[in-house]
């Protein structure tokens, strides 16, 4: 049976982004942060809606797409929930620090 672990993207009521990853059946893990008493980002955010997923076969891959996406501009995950890919390059960091020449 093979191992699948999911990344995710939430956008909260106060329209701020959550992610996160999961091992369970990511509508499960909406449920539980929308419905359980866990302290915790979403708690006082209420309700989430699941905008964005990503399935990965091994743990570290899906580990290290959360800490990627974590680092991300908003602008930059709200390109990646609309599958706007070609804009992401644009969107870095990096980019926007480099004035660009006339």
């Amino acid at each position: 049976m093979p191992f699948e672990m999911t990344v995710y993207i939430l956008r909260c009521a106060d329209d701020s982004y959550y992610v996160g990853s999961t091992k369970q059946a990511v509508e499960a893990r909406v449920w539980e942060h929308n419905n359980l008493p866990i302290d915790g980002y979403t708690t006082r955010r209420r309700p989430v809606e699941l905008v964005f997923t990503e399935t990965y076969d091994r743990i570290t891959d899906a580990i290290a797409r959360e800490q990627q996406l974590k680092g991300w501009s908003r602008r930059k995950k709200e390109a990646l929930i609309a599958l706007a890919y070609e804009s992401l390059p644009e969107l870095s960091r990096r980019g926007h620090l480099v004035a660009k020449a006339p």
